[in-house]
Formats: structure tokens, C-alpha cells, sequence
């Protein structure tokens, strides 16, 4: 039987305080000589709806992430499918203060319903200059949201896990930069393909979880 999704939560608390090294087993760009700057997103899980998973396998059906999809118009990671987030202010505490914060003015979403889990590893993002901390959370009373900026946002969405993490779904992207091909994890579900650092992200987590399937990384994706 599938974990329940309140299992799901436990695990992520457990991963929070296990923490991740990015650079195993990943082909990211590290040098960089520009001071990066701080960033957050919010990774947020929960039982979005009542709308299941289509695959099944190790993780709960019911189980959820929440994503939306950048600006075509915008200077950097234009169109592509992302966490809410974005650069920390001064203002902002922490950096899982930022991450809320930008998720609600993106997303439009009742803070008081998310629960923060903790903060893994900031992730180097060099192609945008960020230092990136993704923030765990789990949406205990999830609200209604979407594209409350259409200038940044133009979707907003939930993808169930156990679909991300069929073997089905799952590839690779190859793209070029700073003169070099790199090959990066990916996710096509429902005609939308997940990439970059989104997607290393998400599948990172999902091997630390133990919620990952082994999928054939032979298969490439456009971006």
C-alpha cells in the first residue's frame, strides 16, 4: 500500500534535518566569480483536491506539489515551470520568511495554512546569479490560488507526485551553457515539461525521499 500522504510529511521533516548535498550525483555550473544573490522558494506539498494521481507506485495518489509557470517576457528562466519564489528583501527574516512571502504575492495563498517544514541546502544558480534555498512546506489548510501577477506568472498549478515520479514521465534535458552541453533531469506530465533548477530539485528530493522510481535516463526531452 502507498504511504499516506501524512507520512509524507514526516518524511520531509526528516529530510529538512538530514539536509542534501546538490553536488552529488548532479552537473550544475559551481564557478562562478559574481557574488550570487539570496533567493527562496517554497516547495509546497499537501492534498491539494480530491483529484488523484493517474500512476501509482510509492507514493501516496493523493499527494501533491504546487508549481506554476514563468512569464514568457521575463529576463531570466522565461516560461519555465517553477516553485514560487524569488530574491530575499531586507525585510524578510528568514529565508523561509521570503519564500512565503513571494508564494503569497505570487499565488495569492492563506499563509496561515502552510506550514513551514524547515530549509534544505541553499542550491548555486548561476545562469541567474541566485543563490537559490528551497523551503520545504506542507499545506494543512490549502486556499484557493493562482497567477495574481500575469506579468511574472502566467499559471499556477498542482502536480501530483506520484505522476512526477512514474518512470513514464520521467527524462532528460540537454541544453547548452557557458559552451558546454549538460544534461539535467526532467518531468513531462499533462503536455507541461518540468526542467532545470526545478527539476533537479524535485528529483533530488525524491531519491532522498525514497519516493524515486528508476526510469530510463537514456530518454531526452526538449526543454
Amino acid at each position: 500500500m502507498p504511504p499516506a500522504s501524512t507520512d509524507a510529511r514526516a518524511d520531509l521533516v526528516a529530510l529538512c534535518e538530514r539536509g542534501i548535498d546538490w553536488r552529488l550525483g548532479q552537473q550544475p555550473v559551481w564557478g562562478n566569480e559574481a557574488p550570487l544573490r539570496d533567493a527562496a522558494v517554497l516547495v509546497l506539498f499537501g492534498v491539494l483536491d480530491s483529484v488523484p494521481a493517474g500512476a501509482s507506485n510509492a507514493v501516496a495518489r493523493d499527494l501533491d506539489v504546487l508549481l506554476q509557470r514563468r512569464a514568457a517576457t521575463l529576463s531570466s528562466h522565461a516560461g519555465q515551470i517553477a516553485f514560487p519564489g524569488g530574491r530575499l528583501e531586507p525585510t524578510d527574516s528568514d529565508a523561509a520568511a521570503g519564500a512565503l512571502r513571494e508564494a503569497v504575492e505570487e499565488t495569492g495563498l492563506d499563509p496561515r495554512g502552510v506550514d513551514v517544514l524547515g530549509t534544505l541546502t541553499p542550491f548555486p544558480v548561476p545562469v541567474s546569479n541566485h543563490l537559490v534555498t528551497p523551503v520545504p512546506a506542507w499545506w494543512s489548510r490549502p486556499s484557493e490560488v493562482a497567477a495574481v501577477d500575469s506579468a511574472e506568472t502566467v499559471e499556477t498549478f498542482r502536480v501530483p507526485v506520484a505522476d512526477l515520479v512514474d518512470p513514464a514521465n520521467r527524462a532528460m534535458t540537454e541544453h547548452r551553457f557557458a559552451g558546454e552541453v549538460y544534461r539535467s533531469p526532467a518531468f513531462a506530465v499533462g503536455g507541461r515539461v518540468v526542467w532545470g533548477f526545478t527539476a533537479r530539485v524535485l528529483s533530488r528530493m525524491f531519491e532522498d525521499l525514497g519516493w524515486a522510481v528508476e526510469w530510463d535516463e537514456r530518454k531526452v526531452v526538449e526543454p
